[in-house]
Parts: C-alpha cells; sequence; structure tokens
C-alpha cells in the first residue's frame, strides 16, 4: 500500500527487529503524546493530499443523523430488546439511551464546532489523552462501525423476505460445520453492502442530496407506522402478555429490564456520531454542526418512542417477531392487514440502506484521520482528487464489513456493538472536561484527572450495587451513599478547580455536570450487558494494543522522526497558538 523510506522501522526485517527492541522507549514518547486543533487542521489534514470539500449545511447533517439513526435502531433492534428486556417499557429504554446519546451529542458538537475534522472522537482524544488513547478509541470506533452495519445489513434481508413474501430462512444457506451463530450466510447482505460502498466512493454532495431524498420519504413511511399501530392497536397489549404464564404489566422484568434494553437499543444512536465524522466538509460548522448533531439525535428520539409504543400496541411484548417486529405484527393476519405487513417490510428495507448509507460514510471518514495521524497506513488517508472522497477507505472497509455481514448472527454483533459504543462515549464525555479544565503543558493535569478517576469508580460502585445486589433494605442505602459521594466530589471540583479555558464558539452548558450525567449513564449503560459482550470487547481490545505495540506506535515514531508531527510529547505548545493561521479558524 505505501512505500517506507530507508530509515523506516519497516524499511527491513532487521530494522523492524531493532524497532520491536526498542518498543518500551517508544511507547512512554508515543502513547501519551497529544496533538493540538491547529495540528489536526493543517499539518495532519494534509496528509490526505486533496481536500473534502466543504458542501454540507445544517439540513444535511439532520438528514444525515435522521437517516443514520432511525433504520439501525428500529427496524434491527427493537423486536429483540423489547422480546427479551423490557416488554412495552421499551419505550422507557428509548427515552433514556435517547437522553444519554444527546448528552454524549453536546460533548461531540463542542469539539467538533472547536475543531472541524473528520476523525471524530478519535481526533477529540488524540488532543487530550494522547495517541495511545485515541487509537484504543479509534479500534474499537471501526469495530463498532463495521459490526451495526453487517448487523444492520443482515436486517435488512428480513425486511425484504417480508415485502416480497419470501421467508428469511431462503435467503441464508445454512452451513452445519460451523458455531451456532456463525452458520448461516447471507448473500443478500453482501450485495447491499459492496452497492453502498460504490455509491459512498463517488461524491459526498451526491450523497447527501440521495439520502435527504430518501429520508424525507422515510419520514412519510414512519408516520404511516405510526398511525397503523396506534389505530390498530390495542391499549391493553401495554400490560398483558400473550401468555398468561409470562410477566405482565408495563415493566415485566422491572427496571433492570429497561435498563437492559436501553443498553441493547443504543445502537441505534450511533447516527449521529457518523455525522460529527461530516464536520470537515460543513460550510459554516459554528451554526450547522450544533443543529446538525443534537437535533437529529432530539427528533430521533421521538420517533423512536412513538415507533416502539406502536409496536407495543400491535403485539403482546412476548409475541413480538424478534427479527423483524413491525411486518410481523401485521403478517399473520387474516381480517384484511396481511398487506400492511408487505408495506412494513419495504418501507422498513429503505429505511435500512439509508442507515447504512450514513454510517459507511461515517466509518470511511473515521478511517481516513486514523491513517492522517499515521498509526495505520497512510494508504488509508488518502482523498480522491476528483471525488474528494477517503476512497481507499470506504473500499477496504466496505469490503470488511461484507465479509462480516456473510456469516455472523444478529445477536452477537448488536451486543459487541453496543459496548463498544457506549466506551467511546464515555471516553468523549471523559475527554470534553479534561479539555476544558487542563492547558496542556500549562496547567497541572492532576486534580482533574484525579477527579474523572473518582467520579468514574464511584458510577462503577453504583452500577455493581445496583446489579449484583439482591433487594434489601441495606441496598437502597448503598446507592444513596454512592449518589452522595458522587456529586459531593462533583461539586467539590466545580467549586475548586476553575476552568483552563472557556470555548470560543459553542460549549456544553452546566459544565461539569452534563458530561458527568453522560460518564454516569454511559457505565450504568455498560453494567447492563451480559458477560460475553465484555469478553469479546475485551479481546478485541487487546487485539488492539497488540496492533499498537507491533505496528502503530513504531509507524508514529517514524512519522514524529520524519517531522510529520510538531510535537514529541505531552509537553505540547498553549492552545493559543493555534489561533496564529486565522485560516484554520472556523
Amino acid at each position: 500500500m505505501e512505500t517506507h523510506p530507508r530509515n523506516s522501522s519497516f524499511s527491513s526485517c532487521s530494522a523492524y527487529l531493532r524497532a520491536l527492541a526498542q518498543t518500551p522507549a517508544r511507547v512512554s514518547r508515543r502513547a501519551l503524546s497529544v496533538s493540538t486543533s491547529y495540528e489536526e487542521m493543517s499539518r495532519v489534514r494534509a496528509k490526505s493530499g486533496s481536500d473534502m470539500r466543504k458542501t454540507l449545511r445544517w439540513y444535511d447533517l439532520v438528514c444525515f443523523g435522521i437517516g443514520g439513526m432511525v433504520g439501525a435502531g428500529v427496524f434491527v433492534t427493537t423486536g429483540r430488546a423489547s422480546r427479551l428486556n423490557a416488554g412495552p417499557a421499551i419505550v422507557i429504554s428509548y427515552a433514556i439511551a435517547g437522553l444519554c446519546a444527546l448528552l454524549s451529542a453536546f460533548c461531540y458538537t463542542e469539539f467538533a464546532v472547536d475543531m472541524p475534522v473528520a476523525g471524530g472522537a478519535f481526533s477529540y482524544l488524540r488532543v487530550t489523552f494522547g495517541e495511545f488513547a485515541a487509537f484504543l478509541t479509534g479500534a474499537n470506533l471501526i469495530m463498532e462501525y463495521v459490526m451495526s452495519n453487517a448487523a444492520i445489513a443482515r436486517g435488512f434481508a428480513s425486511y425484504f423476505g417480508t415485502a416480497i413474501g419470501v421467508p428469511t430462512a431462503k435467503w441464508r444457506l445454512k452451513v452445519d460445520g460451523l458455531p451456532d451463530g456463525f452458520n448461516e450466510i447471507d448473500v443478500l447482505a453482501v450485495a447491499v453492502v459492496l452497492v453502498i460502498t460504490f455509491v459512498i466512493c463517488y461524491s459526498t454532495r451526491e450523497s447527501s442530496v440521495v439520502n435527504m431524498i430518501l429520508t424525507v420519504l422515510h419520514i412519510l413511511f414512519i408516520a404511516f407506522v405510526i398511525l397503523m399501530g396506534f389505530w390498530k392497536g390495542d391499549p391493553k397489549n401495554f400490560t398483558e402478555p400473550g401468555d398468561p404464564k409470562n410477566p405482565s404489566g408495563f415493566f415485566p422484568y422491572g427496571a433492570k429490564g429497561v435498563f437492559n434494553g436501553a443498553a441493547m437499543v443504543y445502537l441505534s444512536y450511533i447516527g449521529y456520531d457518523a455525522v460529527s465524522t461530516m464536520a470537515e466538509e460543513v460550510k459554516n460548522p459554528v451554526k450547522d454542526i450544533p443543529i446538525g448533531v443534537s437535533g437529529s439525535v432530539i427528533i430521533v428520539t421521538v420517533l423512536y418512542c412513538l415507533m416502539a409504543a406502536s409496536m407495543s400496541m400491535l403485539m403482546p411484548y412476548d409475541m413480538i417477531d424478534a427479527e423483524a417486529p413491525f411486518s410481523g405484527a401485521f403478517s399473520g393476519k387474516s381480517d384484511g392487514w396481511k398487506w400492511v405487513s408487505n408495506v412494513i417490510g419495504v418501507g422498513a428495507s429503505f429505511g435500512i440502506l439509508t442507515s447504512l448509507l450514513v454510517a459507511m460514510l461515517g466509518q470511511a471518514r473515521y478511517m481516513c484521520v486514523i491513517g492522517r495521524s499515521s498509526v495505520v497506513p497512510a494508504w488509508f488517508a488518502r482523498v480522491h482528487p476528483k471525488t474528494s472522497t477517503p476512497v481507499n477507505a470506504s473500499a477496504f472497509l466496505g469490503i470488511f464489513t461484507a465479509a462480516i455481514a456473510l456469516f455472523t448472527d444478529l445477536t452477537v454483533l448488536l451486543n459487541l456493538v453496543s459496548i463498544g459504543t457506549l466506551f467511546v462515549f464515555y471516553m468523549v464525555a471523559n475527554a470534553v472536561i479534561y479539555r476544558r479544565y487542563v492547558n496542556v503543558g500549562t496547567t497541572n493535569p492532576q486534580p482533574t484527572l484525579s477527579f474523572l478517576f473518582l467520579f468514574s469508580v464511584t458510577s462503577i460502585i453504583f452500577t455493581l450495587i445496583w446489579h449484583f445486589v439482591p433487594p434489601c433494605k441495606s441496598k437502597a442505602f448503598m446507592l444513596g451513599a454512592c449518589a452522595i459521594v458522587a456529586i459531593a466530589v462533583l461539586q467539590i471540583f466545580h467549586c475548586v478547580v476553575p476552568q483552563a479555558k472557556k470555548p470560543e464558539f459553542w460549549g456544553v452548558p452546566l459544565m461539569p455536570w452534563i458530561p458527568c450525567i453522560s460518564i454516569f449513564l454511559n457505565i450504568f449503560l455498560l453494567g447492563s450487558l451480559d458477560g460475553p459482550s465484555y469478553v469479546r470487547f475485551g479481546f478485541f481490545s487487546a487485539l488492539a494494543v497488540l496492533v499498537y505495540l507491533l505496528y502503530s506506535v513504531h509507524a508514529s515514531f517514524d512519522a514524529e522522526e520524519d517531522g510529520s508531527f510538531g510535537q514529541k510529547s505531552c509537553e505540547s505548545p498553549k492552545e493559543s497558538a493555534e489561533s496564529e493561521d486565522p485560516s484554520l479558524k472556523v
């Protein structure tokens, strides 16, 4: 993919072995090294060659957000989360997940306005916690997007099959020699991913126009689904299961089930994260990004809650089709309503395609910026001069996504994606606090780091008590004590430690309360996931660390020696230096 100079760590086998011998020293030098907003928008961005064209406005971002989120959330995760976790209270699960996403969206917006680059969370962490934290987050982001897109593509087969009257089983080939969860081959999902990969390589502006048209039509379809649910549905399904042996009531699995459902449907909100990666292509970041990111999250949360309510009215929670809940609610009707199932299948298939389009745009831009930082081959950073799109990153990740979608079951994908999403949002919330209270090189970071550590530990203890201590009076006392300690730590930090800088254009309100609530909610939702999800997440993170030690740290070290990076450690110049070039200001 790329050639290496003679003094590169990868120029020969002996050079690479010498580099491996120096790994501890290089890690100590590079792992905590930080970049600046100025460098991210100038020297680092220049490594892509051509620039991405600034063609997007706030309405493009809102439509990208709606198109990216709605198809993934309602049409893939709602049925499974309702039947297995929350029951009719799936409406509350969506509201909780939406609140968590909105608070995280505020954190993303502050960074994106101040530093309008395509790297999203990767760039935000690189200018705060350094290269290693950014790489670990970037690796999880790429995993998150690939897995979610593969899940969405497999969900497309279910709804498309329903629309044309062909069972899902006929789309998939079962292979007996493979383990359960990986033994159903989905050729249609692969075809869909590859076609969309070709589309996003062509042009961002044209992709936006197509997405806008499809999103408007999709919203009309959503309104149809909501009206049909409230018209044809029965309110008693909110409290009565189909089988009397199953738990009844609006909260059949209690508060724990509601939060477990919220953790699973959190996949629904990955779309706004993709919107933040479009920042480099926005005409007026100061105005357009806050409206586009936060506005899309609010609109989508309302749509999710209404659609979840309509689904809960259509059928008892224990009779909902986990794979295709909306179309399945009408497919068995014999009173002339079966046509609705076909319409829902067509509309859901259509919505899933818009979701794939936006998410695959986002994953390519993440990989492009990670390539600019030299922790992965710079080949991924190339922007094509004619299309102004990251063609290399788009094509590579499209093929990778297609390979995952070919054989991996939806359940395996959804849990792994949720944990990756929550981890990344947790890191960004910490980063926005750190950036407000620490001026790297001039401010002592220990008070802020100590606060973030104590608040996270308190949140973890609260979560563990909630999930593992059996109901009793002492449990309520322990939960109350944790809450009091967390609030006290937060208030002391707020009163004692002054902010090192205020955002010039747009900032998270009520700092540090809103980011801290986001930190707590993300930790709490992380505690709702099952054990195997953590095993898979730990395995993938360990694999990312291995890649960092074997390749990334040496590649970034070489880039530093070549002068590609302007700073070499946490002792960076003052952020005020970023304002020296007014052409880079938003």
